[in-house]
């Protein structure tokens, strides 16, 4: 019985160091293999090919399972992305985003609390604006709102399923338009906040839309909690908190070191 025990337990160690392995060489690999080969197809594909458990089911559980798994994809996705438009010759920035999806995969998606479900959906929304703003600078605005939407229906998604919520179908769609409006709004004058020579770029849309993400889902779970009793000061706090932020933003942060 003994030996059953110990051979049982090193094989999960076994199993667990693989699949440590694995995620990081999903991490590096995905953005070296895109920064060498100055294309994203081949690291978008290594990202879509480690979910490969989405696709492995009947076809009528098929767009239920992609959309549970839409923030994860959007992460992965945009960091190709972002690896993509940083350059083809290794930067700090490279690194970092290799590093960020090493972290993602161990450590953060693995968490399925509600306030780790929340940093999940606005790490989702960070990275996902940030990706698309800059890849939809020069084109129609049509993109920008349409991935916008994509982002903000993901992010409220991957919070409402894990509530006691039975249709949040009308609440997900409202999120992602309100997503791609601001979207739209900021496309005009995009903002990218640059740091030196390490190759970051931050847009101003993504930390608007990840500040108003979380607004969205403070408010929303204080209506769910207070119901009949709701008042604006239940919610007060982070609104004004949030919205003078914004507005310190957008006046005084508005004047970019780098304007696409």
């Amino acid at each position: 019985m003994a030996d059953f025990v110990f051979i049982r337990k090193s094989r999960n160690i076994a199993s667990n160091l693989v699949h440590v392995f694995l995620n990081i060489l999903l991490g590096l690999g995905s953005v070296l293999v895109t920064v060498f080969s100055g294309n994203p197809a081949l690291g978008i594909i290594l990202v879509v090919m480690s979910k490969w458990r989405i696709f492995a089911v009947r076809s009528r559980y098929l767009w239920v399972n992609i959309k549970s798994n839409l923030v994860d994809l959007i992460v992965g996705i945009s960091i190709v992305l972002l690896a993509f438009v940083s350059g083809s010759s290794l930067a700090p920035v490279h690194f970092i985003l290799a590093a960020m999806y090493v972290v993602w995969l161990l450590f953060i998606k693995p968490l399925s609390s509600e306030n780790a479900n929340l940093a999940q959906s606005l790490i989702g929304v960070f990275l996902g604006i940030s990706a698309s703003t800059i890849l939809t600078a020069n084109l129609e605005s049509l993109w920008a709102v349409l991935f916008a939407f994509v982002i903000g229906y993901a992010a409220s998604r991957h919070v409402l399923a894990q509530t006691n919520d039975e249709d949040f179908t009308l609440t997900t769609f409202v999120c992602g338009l309100v997503f791609g409006e601001i979207a739209w709004l900021c496309h005009s004058w995009s903002i990218i906040y640059t740091f030196g020579n390490s190759g970051i770029r931050i847009p101003q849309t993504a930390i608007i839309l990840t500040i108003f993400a979380f607004i969205y889902n403070y408010a929303r779970q204080a209506i769910v909690k207070y119901q009949d009793d709701f008042r604006f000061k239940h919610i007060a706090g982070p609104v004004v908190f949030g919205i003078f932020l914004i507005g310190i933003i957008v006046v005084f942060f508005s004047n970019p070191i780098f304007n696409i």
